[in-house]
């Protein structure tokens, strides 16, 4: 395989859902002599029937099927809890091999049911506002592990008569820190034969990577989301450290020069921090800074967490910021909060270990404004 991707697991068995239809033709006339029909047919048993068993794949002759059972997998990971928010938010907890675990989210809602996954254990980019970026990061997820929360939720759901209709990569991790995995991923889930999620059903949320938002514009047809989270470099280095490598500038304009498809817009996801990044300056600066882009922007409230330093902005400031921005023809929506008692809202997935990434020293001016005791100053950091 041309990818570095891990497509077996530590006893030498392939992954299957680490591969694409055309890499899993390839593996199995190569390394076990089949005909590359045989590809269709497996990867309906793993994406329509979604079965658990080689045994299940009634259409397969036995030999294949010992073959198989010898030389492959079908699921990587295992249902380890289920947390039930009391407005039917849904946390999955999964164990992965090594004993790590890993969240998925169903939010329901009315016309619609998100499953919000993860792409890697933790994360690296160390957003202040983030309670996963707190675990610091451990590993990157395979494209088995990635798709695995999707199909195995999908089994879960039906049971219960809840339909998936969407998935967002907004759980744990920073996927384009993970592309070799999460774009064959988004590819996967979108393959019309197999798990046929729209490629408007699937979004990719990104901390603003420049080259890998590009490489992802030219090889997955799924849809992007920016964390933008500030209107300045000076508040975005603050709370998204990543901007001081992509800052501002870089980031907007690899957006400019995004590959859109028709009608295709990039949504601009905009955690509001009460004091920090929501004033009305803030506002008028998201009219310019986004002038050139077609774009939605998504307000989102801030999901608080112990040891944090931030405060959610007021709903009444969070309203008169969006109206502003209607006022200038931008789309703009507001997250609705969803499962805040489960910590199953956005910026509040994980489980904080031994250590956690040093916290960022906000600029003098903040300090009076910030939830700021005794444990966070002493972990500030410049």
């Amino acid at each position: 395989m041309s990818r570095e991707q891990r497509i077996t697991d530590e006893e030498g068995r392939v992954l299957l859902k680490s591969l694409t239809q055309p890499e899993l033709a390839e593996w199995l006339t190569q390394e076990l002599g089949e005909k590359p029909f045989r590809a269709k047919q497996i990867w309906r048993w793993l994406y329509v029937a979604l079965v658990s068993d080689f045994e299940e794949m009634t259409d397969i002759s036995k030999d294949l099927r010992a073959k198989l059972q010898e030389k492959a997998r079908i699921d990587t990971i295992s249902l380890h809890d289920e947390r039930i928010a009391q407005d039917g938010t849904t946390k999955l907890l999964w164990k992965l091999d090594t004993g790590a675990i890993i969240e998925s989210v169903m939010i329901p809602a009315d016309k619609r049911n998100t499953l919000c996954i993860s792409s890697q254990v933790g994360c690296a980019m160390n957003c202040q506002f983030c309670y996963t970026a707190r675990m610091g990061f451990q590993s990157n997820l395979a494209t088995a592990e990635i798709v695995d929360q999707v199909v195995q939720a999908r089994r879960h759901f039906d049971k219960k008569d809840i339909r998936l209709t969407n998935i967002v990569f907004m759980g744990m991790g920073e996927p384009l820190h993970n592309p070799n995995n999460v774009i064959p991923a988004t590819n996967i889930l979108c393959d019309r034969k197999g798990l046929s999620f729209g490629t408007r059903k699937v979004t990719v949320s990104t901390s603003g990577l420049a080259p890998e938002i590009e490489r992802f514009g030219r090889e997955s047809d799924a849809r992007l989301a920016v964390s933008l989270n500030a209107t300045t470099d000076e508040i975005r280095d603050w709370i998204m450290p990543i901007n001081r490598r992509y800052p501002l500038g870089v980031l907007l304009d690899t957006l400019k020069d995004y590959p859109y498809k028709e009608h295709e817009r990039v949504t601009f996801e905009y955690v509001m921090l009460r004091d920090v990044n929501d004033s009305m300056e803030d506002a008028a600066r998201i009219v310019e800074l986004t002038r050139d882009i077609p774009c939605k922007i998504n307000l989102i409230p801030f999901n608080p967490h112990k040891g944090t330093e931030f405060v959610s902005s007021p709903m009444e400031r969070i309203r008169e910021f969006q109206q502003f921005l209607l006022s200038k023809n931008l789309v703009t929506t507001v997250r609705e909060t969803r499962g805040d008692d489960g910590m199953a809202a956005c910026g509040q997935l994980g489980k904080l270990g031994d250590r956690s990434p040093k916290r960022m020293t906000p600029p003098e001016r903040f300090e009076a404004v910030l939830n700021l005791d005794d444990q966070t100053m002493g972990s500030h950091s410049g």
